[in-house]
C-alpha cells in the first residue's frame, strides 16, 4: 500500500466519525509513510510519535488511531501527533495548543 492509498482509505473511514487530517500536508504524508513503515516492522500500524515495544499486547493502546485520540481531540482539537484533528482545529476556529502525552509512564518504559 502507498501512503496516498492509506490516506484515502483512512479519510473515508475517519471523517464520518468527526476526525479529520491536519492541514499540514507534509506532516500527514510523513506520518502515513511512518505508519506503513511500522506496519512492515511490527505487523501493525503503531503510532510513529511514540516508542513501540514491538509486542502487540504492550502496544495495543498506541495502534493508530490510538486509545488516546478521542480524549485528545475532544480536549485539544488534535491528537498527540497532530495527525487527527477536529473540524474546528482544521478550520482554525480553536487555538492549536500543545497536546501532552496521555500514555501512562509505566506503559512507556
Amino acid at each position: 500500500m502507498t501512503p496516498e492509498a492509506l490516506y484515502e482509505m483512512l479519510k473515508k473511514v475517519q471523517e464520518p466519525k468527526g476526525y479529520y487530517f491536519s492541514d499540514d500536508t507534509q506532516r500527514v504524508a510523513d506520518l502515513m509513510s511512518a505508519l506503513l513503515t511500522n506496519k512492515e516492522r511490527y505487523g501493525y500500524m503503531v503510532c510513529p510519535c511514540r516508542l513501540a515495544a514491538g509486542n502487540i499486547e504492550k502496544d495495543r493502546d498506541i495502534i493508530c488511531p490510538c486509545a488516546y485520540r478521542a480524549e485528545d481531540v475532544a480536549e485539544f482539537g488534535s491528537c498527540y501527533c497532530n495527525l487527527y484533528v477536529s473540524k474546528e482545529w482544521k478550520e482554525g476556529k480553536i487555538p492549536r495548543a500543545y497536546v501532552p502525552e496521555r500514555r501512562p509512564v509505566e506503559k512507556i518504559f
